[in-house]
């Protein structure tokens, strides 16, 4: 049939253009994946897949979009709707009834084949703009034949476009049936944002984030610069059309049926998960900023994006509100993790805002690229730093240097130290100049300039930081493990070890005081009560 590559035309020679289009889906590695779904949805009359059937396979039917930062606009449902017939007809091609072999490998190429990351955000903003202008929500971008995109898009159609992709993000890893008044919580974006508009903006002093009046939803974003702004800030964004149409695919495979397509009976549905109101440092919308800012996707850390659940609550190590605060404490849980581990601290400093009228808090993170060990110097091979709130910024490795974590606790004994370490946790910089520096007691940290810093790339952790050392009070502190079962599993026997050896040190022979009189601790004391006394050494 048309979805095998031995076929022939009708004048007995192998279509070119056909052969090309499967190399470049083989090349990727979804060629069977492509021929199981084009069998089982072409009709054998006409050899074709109906469009019709076509744009239900791609279709998104969300339940009810709750936020609790910006306004949901009444145009977004519409323009989710809006998704599958988008694919269609944008990718695909539908100019008939029918979609031949040709036309659908085409079409997964056009859309989710081998492209550059510049290539695949052009078509998210592709799919946005018909969407949008589909529920009566046209844009002001323009799409020109050498890749180039002019124009413009609104504050509110940032929010929009984010949230879009969330939701087809989401999708790709959420998908159960649709319960009824069942509600869909779209994460917090503030953070994002506002690290937009700073830069597409060229808003020179972050202290105006503070000033709601800036934030009109009418204010124009240049496209050519917030398409920098994501290439250079969450370059994970435009992987997330790929996975949508992919998982789609996939999807109808594992179906029994082609009648199963119908979107009015499946949806992105799950207990809602309230973001803003997480009393967790790590909400679903900061999960997803730090995720999308990685250029290679963790599991653990995607499933925190979009739920909840008890699973990913076994990732939380530590929690200072919870297991008290200090570097003692924090140590104990998070000693023989050896994996990915993702630092969030929360502080405030009236330093940190020019108003002078209290102090606000603000979040930063560290992703280390492994466990935390208590070698009282700087080591590591990988790490991020992340501004985290209220404005987001990512700081990956500079290359230049490797001090990317520090930990120290205090030592044991009470021999006497004439050049003593710095007891605390410490991240970039060296030592003494610590670019991030949490004190033993995880009561106050100090974040200098990225100037003392070789590690992390440069710019600023928190709002308007300056050129001196600035000191924080810390409120809260968390540690989540990234590093997948095995590493909790071998954390787990690594404690279980611990306690082991600590209740053997702890047991005492009792044998040993059960004779005073042949003990070397009486013969010792009689000696020093009467030196001169003989004593018999038995042979």
């Amino acid at each position: 049939m048309g979805a095998s590559s031995s076929k022939v035309d009708s004048k007995g020679e192998a279509s070119e253009e056909r052969r090309e289009e499967e190399s470049i889906a083989a090349s990727t590695g979804v060629l069977s994946m492509l021929q199981s779904v084009f069998s089982k949805h072409s009709l054998p009359e006409t050899q074709a897949i109906p469009s019709s059937l076509l744009a239900d396979v791609f279709s998104l039917n969300p339940a009810n979009l709750e936020s609790h930062s910006f306004v949901v606009s009444d145009y977004f449902p519409r323009l989710l709707a809006n998704i599958g017939p988008t694919i269609a007809e944008l990718f695909f091609k539908l100019e008939d009834e029918n979609v031949s072999w040709i036309d659908f490998l085409k079409g997964y190429n056009r859309c989710a084949g081998r492209m550059t990351l510049s290539a695949s955000l052009t078509v998210l903003y592709q799919l946005y703009t018909v969407a949008s202008a589909m529920a009566d929500n046209p844009t002001h971008l323009a799409f020109h034949p050498d890749g180039k995109i002019t124009g413009y898009l609104l504050l509110n159609d940032v929010i929009m476009f984010l949230w879009m992709c969330w939701v087809i993000q989401r999708t790709s890893r959420i998908f159960k049936p649709l319960e009824d008044k069942s509600t869909v919580v779209l994460p917090e974006i503030y953070p994002l944002i506002t690290s937009a508009f700073i830069y597409c903006s060229e808003v020179l002093d972050d202290l105006s984030i503070e000033n709601p009046e800036i934030f009109v939803l009418q204010t124009k974003i240049p496209a050519e610069k917030l398409h920098t702004w994501i290439l250079t800030t969450i370059p994970g964004l435009a992987t997330c059309i790929s996975q949508y149409v992919q998982f789609k695919l996939q999807a109808e495979i594992a179906s029994p049926s082609a009648g199963n397509a119908d979107p009015s009976n499946l949806s992105i549905s799950e207990n809602p998960v309230s973001d803003t109101h997480n009393t967790y440092l790590l909400t679903c919308g900061r999960a997803w900023a730090i995720s999308l800012s990685l250029r290679s996707s963790n599991d653990d850390l995607l499933e925190s994006c979009f739920s909840r659940s008890s699973r990913t609550l076994d990732n939380l190590l530590y929690r200072s509100s919870v297991n008290g605060k200090g570097l003692n404490r924090f140590w104990s849980n998070v000693e023989g993790y050896q994996g990915e581990l993702l630092i969030l601290v929360r502080a405030n400093s009236i330093d940190s805002f020019k108003d002078g009228n209290g102090s606000k808090d603000w979040v930063f993170s560290i992703l280390t690229g492994q466990g935390i060990e208590n070698q009282g110097k700087f080591y590591g091979n990988s790490g991020y730093l992340f501004a985290v709130n209220p404005i987001f910024r990512v700081f990956p490795p500079s290359g230049k240097d490797k001090n990317f974590v520090y930990c120290h606790l205090r030592p044991t004994g009470s021999s006497y130290d004439p050049n003593p370490k710095p007891v605390g946790l410490a991240f970039g910089g060296t030592t003494g100049k610590e670019r991030v520096f949490i004190d033993e007691d995880f009561s106050e940290l100090t974040i200098r300039h990225h100037a003392v810093d070789k590690t992390y790339q440069r710019g600023f952790l928190i709002p308007n930081q300056g050129f001196l050392p600035t000191s924080a009070s810390i409120l809260d502190v968390e540690v989540w493990g990234l590093g997948g079962e095995t590493a909790k599993k071998k954390q787990d026997t690594h404690k279980k070890r611990e306690i082991l050896f600590s209740e053997q040190r702890r047991k005492v022979d009792l044998k040993s005081f059960g004779n005073w009189e042949d003990s070397p601790e009486k013969m010792m004391m009689d000696m020093v009560s009467d030196p001169n006394r003989p004593h018999r050494e038995e042979r």
